[in-house]
């Protein structure tokens, strides 16, 4: 039988590269589709009584949606690997490949760029919308560009190194449990009155899970620049400087360097619901935000992701 070793590694390297290659599966079975299913489903049910009750029960609902999930992964990968270790390696691959976003999040960058060369800031706006949770309907070209550097910086975390570095870490069923905990903060984790109670420990979960990845996003992300020559000492020192301004524990550490490389400002104010938020500026405006800056943004996403494989692989090999 392969050794474990071995299986995770390659099942690592399986999902990364078909994730390359295909890209997100959309209409074939995917478990993230499946976990928001169930997430929905729960909500219904426990998200009710008092402040103290949907708080409570917003704990359950992580430990029921995460723990099930890891499970589940788990039977499914040990039996594909019980009626052959290749049919269990290719399974393993497969929900690797569907928890793993390299070529839809430069695909997201790409569907905003179309519509600004073509002059079509309307048409921008609303793709932009397709990302964020922001109001886009007044935003002009800069913050439009400004939107979705912020967007790729910051899911170069979600959607890529953390899903890669629990993989790698605990193979098929701990990267499951990942996605789990990130499909919670984007359904449930929101500082509203329906959620503050009942989604404040799945937010905080999607802290703790994504603090050592996007930490390691940070020399990441300044070696890809350095091998396309961008600014690499002058984004040091915004890290330095802006990480800890941001908002969540996490996003500073890519959206800082991003900035940084890129010579441009990031945050501001945004747009909620018809209310002003100011969010913690990262950078210096260099120059003026273009749509330029979403093509360089793409390219150091891309460079940063096939850098990320390499130390996931070692990981996968020696833990």
């Amino acid at each position: 039988m392969m050794p474990l070793i071995s299986f995770i590694t390659f099942a690592v390297l399986i999902g990364f590269l078909l994730d390359q290659i295909i890209g997100d599966p959309r209409n074939w079975p995917h478990p993230v589709v499946g976990i928001g299913n169930v997430i929905t489903l729960l909500e219904r049910h426990l998200n009710l009584g008092s402040p103290k009750a949907r708080r409570q029960r917003g704990v359950l609902l992580t430990c029921l949606v995460v723990g099930g999930s890891y499970l589940l992964a788990w039977a499914i990968v040990w039996g594909a690997k019980a009626i052959h270790p290749i049919f269990g390696l290719g399974v393993s691959g497969y929900f690797i490949l569907t928890y793993l976003s390299g070529i839809s999040l430069l695909d997201a960058g790409q569907s905003v760029i179309g519509p600004l060369e073509r002059g079509d800031l309307n048409e921008a706006r609303q793709r932009l919308s397709w990302l964020v949770s922001r109001d886009t309907e007044n935003l002009s070209v800069g913050e439009v560009v400004r939107g979705t550097v912020e967007t790729l910086a910051e899911n170069f975390v979600d959607g890529i190194l953390s899903p890669l570095f629990y993989a790698a870490l605990g193979g098929a069923p701990l990267a499951m449990a990942f996605k789990a905990i990130s499909t919670l903060d984007s359904m449930v984790g929101y500082r509203n009155e329906r959620y503050e109670e009942f989604g404040w420990f799945s937010a905080r979960t999607d802290d703790w899970a994504n603090f050592v990845p996007a930490r390691l996003s940070v020399p990441i992300l300044l070696l890809a620049g350095w091998l396309r020559r961008m600014p690499v000492r002058h984004a040091y020192r915004m890290w330095k400087r802006d990480a800890a301004g941001h908002p969540s524990p996490n996003g500073g550490n890519p959206e800082s360097v991003v900035a940084g490389l890129l010579g441009i400002r990031l945050g501001g104010v945004n747009i909620y619901h018809g209310k002003s938020h100011h969010r913690a500026e990262m950078g210096d405006a260099l120059h003026p935000v273009n749509a330029t800056d979403i093509v360089h943004c793409r390219i150091l996403v891309r460079t940063a992701t096939w850098l990320s494989l390499l130390p996931a692989l070692l990981l996968a090999y020696i833990r």
